[in-house]
């Protein structure tokens, strides 16, 4: 069989089932290889942005997601194979299960993109409550589908040495594989599952010590040595994909297009590749804060992406300067992009718990916070409608996570350009508000996915550009 020995060094950590404890042992690797002077590039699989946040925290560096229902197979490829070299280790976070997906193919599944990519998996075993039959569960991955090379497997949760010693041994006396590590049930939780899964790394001084903590449990309990020949073993060869460049890119004019980026602990979901798209289409980013920002800086467009900004809403509400401003300048042409939480900061108030917030008002919506997810998962949307940034007919693919609601909503269907297909949207089957220049969704793009999108930005950005040049 011929092998791939030209292959970059790389892992996925994958698991039978979300809640494993993956994240924090990719947290680990990617802390403890970096202390050991290891060039880390991090990947996240899937279109979560907390768990890549805590990977780039670990890693000192952009986390990038590769996910084949935002992106073609051949964008993701490119995405990985750009960003690693023979002199980097990379680390891929799986997500769920290793062949969970949308379909009973498994398209979209973590074991799809370790084939696509040509790296071994690395199985994070929860076992709790169980020891032998742990080896079926990892034989039954294997055979599954024997082109997905799992090469090694760490025990996680494990209730002492006697409990580790007939796991160990069962896995691999019939699978074949060795057990790299064994993380033993943790009595102090620096790092809750539910703190990894739903908390930004921004919001919380200690996520550097829990980033470290978790370097400390893989250093203790891993093999990182195994695992790094394992990164660096040659696999059987992949099929090479034919990449066309597809790429886009406006060229600039003599004006200085400069688009306003709202970042901070209230909005900070966004994926490097858009901030990246925007660059590269000719623009000039300027971050900018709505909790330490009295004012907007001058820019020609403004891009205000998700994140929580129901847990600062008293000093988003407080900041009304910048509310006003925003407000203004949306009403005299200002191009504003917003997903999900720039969405609801774009609303009239945010009620929670009774609490009234004023958020700028360029839409009239007023928006409440649920206890349970009010739309989550992939999300395709149609363009059915005239608007600044797509053109009627483009379908969008994207993502939504998100426990805001519409309390109220004084606009009508007609004032949304989208047609959801796929996934909740903002109401009645419909998502995409557009007001002058002004698109708001609940739906979160990748602008690999949908190059359209960074090209609309600057194309926009440059009108409004023209007209404020005007005497």
């Amino acid at each position: 069989m011929e092998h791939d020995k030209s292959r970059d060094p790389g892992i996925i950590i994958a698991a039978f089932r979300g809640g494993s404890g993956k994240t924090i042992l990719s947290i680990g690797i990617t802390a403890a290889w970096r202390n050991k002077g290891k060039s880390v590039i991090p990947f996240k699989k899937g279109p979560d942005y907390i768990d890549a946040g805590w990977l780039s925290l670990a890693a000192g560096r952009p986390c990038y997601n590769l996910d084949s229902f935002l992106c073609t197979r051949e964008q993701v490829f490119r995405s990985y194979t750009s960003r690693v070299s023979k002199n980097s280790i990379a680390v891929i976070e799986g997500n769920r299960g290793l062949y969970d997906g949308i379909d009973v193919e498994g398209t979209t599944s973590t074991a799809e993109i370790a084939k696509l990519v040509n790296v071994p998996v690395i199985l994070c075993i929860d076992c709790t409550k169980t020891t032998r039959t742990m080896a079926a569960a990892v034989l039954g991955c294997i055979h599954f589908d024997r082109k997905v090379s799992i090469k090694g497997a760490i025990l996680n949760r494990v209730a002492g040495t006697r409990h580790e010693n007939i796991c160990r041994k069962s896995i691999e006396h019939h699978c074949g594989i060795p057990v790299i590590g064994a993380v033993p049930k943790l009595k102090k939780h620096d790092f809750p599952e539910r703190h990894m899964g739903l908390v930004p790394t921004h919001e919380h001084q200690w996520a550097i010590a829990s980033v470290n903590a978790a370097a400390k449990i893989a250093e203790s309990h891993i093999d990182l040595d195994t695992l790094e020949q394992i990164a660096k073993e040659p696999l059987p060869a992949k099929a090479t994909l034919k990449i066309q460049n597809t790429k886009h890119q406006i060229q600039n004019t003599k004006y200085k297009i400069r688009i306003g980026i709202l970042k901070d602990p209230a909005f900070q979901f966004y994926y490097p590749d858009n901030i990246e798209a925007l660059v590269a289409a000719g623009a000039e980013t300027v971050f900018v804060s709505p909790l330490k920002d009295n004012t907007l800086p001058l820019v020609d467009a403004l891009y205000i992406g998700g994140g929580f900004p129901e847990t600062h809403a008293r000093e988003l509400a407080g900041n009304t300067s910048f509310r006003e401003q925003i407000r203004s300048m949306a009403e005299n042409g200002l191009p504003i992009y917003a997903e999900c939480g720039g969405l609801m900061y774009l609303g009239k108030k945010l009620i929670i718990e009774d609490q009234s917030y004023p958020m700028t008002g360029v839409l009239p919506i007023i928006f409440g916070i649920s206890k349970k997810p009010q739309g989550h998962g992939y999300t395709i949307s149609v363009v059915d409608k005239e608007n600044p940034y797509f053109t009627i007919g483009t379908e969008l693919k994207g993502h939504e996570f998100r426990y805001s609601k519409v309390l109220e909503w004084e606009g009508k269907n007609s004032d949304m350009v989208f047609c959801t297909k796929r996934g909740t949207g903002f109401a009645n089957n419909r998502d995409g508000i557009c007001y002058k220049n002004v698109l708001a969704s609940y739906t979160h793009l990748h602008a690999l996915g949908t190059p359209q999108w960074a090209e609309a930005m600057v194309r926009n950005a440059m009108t409004y550009n023209k007209k404020r040049q005007l005497p």
